[in-house]
């Protein structure tokens, strides 16, 4: 689907520079709502993404304005962090693309999160970088008296969204100049294989959801290898996609250092666990249900993104690093201290719902959501009175080779 769609885009395309003239610079922006699954059996009880535009809801379509607007609002403060450690890269990134090879037409593609404001931040970026791309090649006509231009002119720009999974191949060969993917693979394409085998006796990894200090080593490697697999597969995918010289800026949650059992990721699903456990007390969860669900997820370190890069022969690294966010999505302050962790409890249990909600209600039944995430969020806050953690967040910028 999303490729035909994109052999469509780049027809109409090319009619608009024909009608607009040799000196316009057009911007086809494609926001991909991306399923994070491929079409195989992706694991016990784990949803496959939907394939309609119907089944998919984005930000900037789901609940009444005002609520939308409310969420836009508690977004900011986090995004103040966010694009300050990513615009000069995307910046970057963009300028080099449109230097080096001076499209009439670029092809920019956003892989997701389409959540929040994430990929409207990204998409008024590059257009802004590619302006002022545009308004510095135009300065010589101005003077000439060529141009009566005034002020800046914005290229003009189509916007596509549409759905599919990015373990797939999506756009046709050497058609997208620069992809954006933020906050996405960490999303595996399934639930490494192997943990569902479970029984009566034994399960492979009883009472955790992802990896904890209780994990088995064998589990531990299955999703790492998970990881490597996908990885090399997503870059494989995109390196046919992307024309000579194209880019890719990748933003997603790892951890900051080797040690796999002690990633941030491994600590607030800790939290989603100990949520569970509690409502198995209860008896609103059977145990059964709980030693069967494992995420499919995880977190590299930067060293292991950098194995994966440099096997694949594919791309060169323009820059990578490492920052970190908190979890609060409403908190950008760089201290310590956690000024109302009810609220901040309150707010993280609200994004982590938003990512988990449907995993859960798929395995465990809607019932049990409002009552976990609210033992989540008290377990949150009280998490963060003890310390304040934040997300380990890689930023990773790639060249075709």
């Amino acid at each position: 689907m999303v490729l035909q769609r994109c052999m469509m885009l780049r027809g109409r395309t090319a009619t608009s520079v024909t009608r607009k003239g040799e000196e316009d610079r057009i911007v086809w922006v494609l926001l991909c709502k991306l399923g994070r699954f491929q079409d195989k059996k992706v694991g016990p009880n784990i949803p496959q993404a939907p394939r309609s535009h119907g089944e998919h809801r984005t930000s900037f379509s789901y609940g009444r304005r005002g609520r939308r607007m409310e969420l836009f609002q508690e977004l900011k403060a986090s995004n103040e962090n966010f694009v300050r450690e990513t615009k000069p890269i995307i910046q970057n990134a963009t300028r080099d693309v449109y230097a080096a090879l001076s499209p009439k037409t670029m092809i920019v593609s956003d892989l997701g999160c389409s959540s929040g404001p994430n990929t409207l931040l990204f998409v008024s970026n590059v257009i802004n970088t590619i302006a002022d791309l545009c308004c510095k090649s135009g300065e010589e006509f101005k003077r000439s008296g060529t141009s009566e231009q005034k002020g800046q002119t914005k290229p003009s720009y189509y916007v596509s969204g549409t759905p599919g999974s990015y373990y797939n191949r999506l756009f046709p060969r050497q058609s997208v100049h620069l992809f954006h993917s933020s906050y996405c693979l960490q999303w595996r394409s399934q639930v490494p294989e192997g943990l569902e085998a479970w029984s009566s006796e034994a399960q492979l990894n009883e009472d955790n959801i992802y990896i904890a200090r209780t994990t088995p080593p064998f589990v531990v490697k299955r999703y790492q290898e998970q990881f490597h697999m996908d990885f090399s597969l997503f870059l494989k995918l995109r390196h046919e996609e992307l024309v000579s010289g194209g880019q890719m800026v990748l933003i997603f949650p790892g951890r900051k250092d080797e040690d796999v059992y002690n990633g941030d990721l491994n600590k607030l699903f800790g939290l989603v666990v100990r949520s569970l456990q509690s409502l198995v007390d209860k008896g609103l969860v059977e145990k059964e249900k709980l030693e069967s669900f494992n995420l499919p997820v995880y977190g590299p370190s930067v060293a292991e993104v950098k194995e994966v890069v440099m096997q694949s022969h594919m791309f060169n690294m323009n820059h990578i690093k490492l920052f970190e966010a908190n979890w609060d999505p409403c908190d950008d302050s760089e201290g310590d201290d956690v000024q109302d962790s009810a609220r901040s409890g309150v707010n993280v249990a609200k994004c982590i719902r938003s990512v988990l909600k449907t995993l859960i209600a798929c395995h465990f039944g809607e019932t049990i959501v409002d009552a976990l995430f609210t033992e989540f969020a008290r377990l949150v806050a009280k998490h963060l009175e003890e310390e304040k953690t934040k997300y380990a967040i890689i930023v990773v910028s790639l060249k075709k080779i």
